[in-house]
């Protein structure tokens, strides 16, 4: 299954659009796959950083990023979202995976050149109790700048999603 998630609860249907971190790509419509799915349970701006090890991590990364947690992912936010993470209704479109291809198979972006009609609409509810049953650890913090970082040089796999919006130190 195939996910888009949206602020907008009255989307019909999803036509391609051109990505701007993305200049040489044709406009596309694009998905999410289940695995990175908890790192768009955030309000479309809020910039994050959702981070995890992989077969090649070190232990050293390990014990430096996920010391004393239990989680399989770690989702860090500014604290400045915290109020309207928890105020924004949150919807979640699923798609058919029949017009999709995997763009970038570490971040679980797919992707179609095709006009996409969901399948179904959810409300995602509440978007702190989404990650806690995704068992994700939510971390708040004044600036993403430092932990971003830290992560281009570490062994852990990283998504870092709207950083653009991040504070500047």
């Amino acid at each position: 299954m195939l996910f888009h998630f949206s602020e907008d609860p009255t989307i019909q249907s999803f036509i391609p659009r051109h990505h701007p971190a993305y200049p040489d790509k044709p406009s596309m419509v694009w998905a999410i796959d289940e695995e990175r799915a908890p790192l768009y349970f955030f309000p479309r701006d809020c910039p994050r950083i959702g981070y995890w090890a992989i077969e090649t991590t070190t232990t050293e990364d390990q014990l430096t990023f996920f010391s004393h947690s239990t989680a399989k992912k770690i989702v860090a936010i500014e604290g400045k979202w915290l109020e309207k993470i928890m105020t924004t209704k949150l919807y979640v479109y699923h798609f058919p995976e029949s017009s999709f291809y995997c763009l970038d198979r570490g971040a679980g972006y797919y992707v179609s050149h095709e006009e996409v009609q969901p399948i179904d609409r959810k409300p995602v509810g509440s978007l702190l109790q989404r990650l806690v049953e995704a068992d994700v650890e939510l971390r708040i913090t004044p600036s993403l700048v430092p932990l971003k970082n830290a992560l281009i040089h570490s062994s852990l796999h990283f998504s870092m999603v709207r950083i653009r919006n991040a504070q500047l130190l």
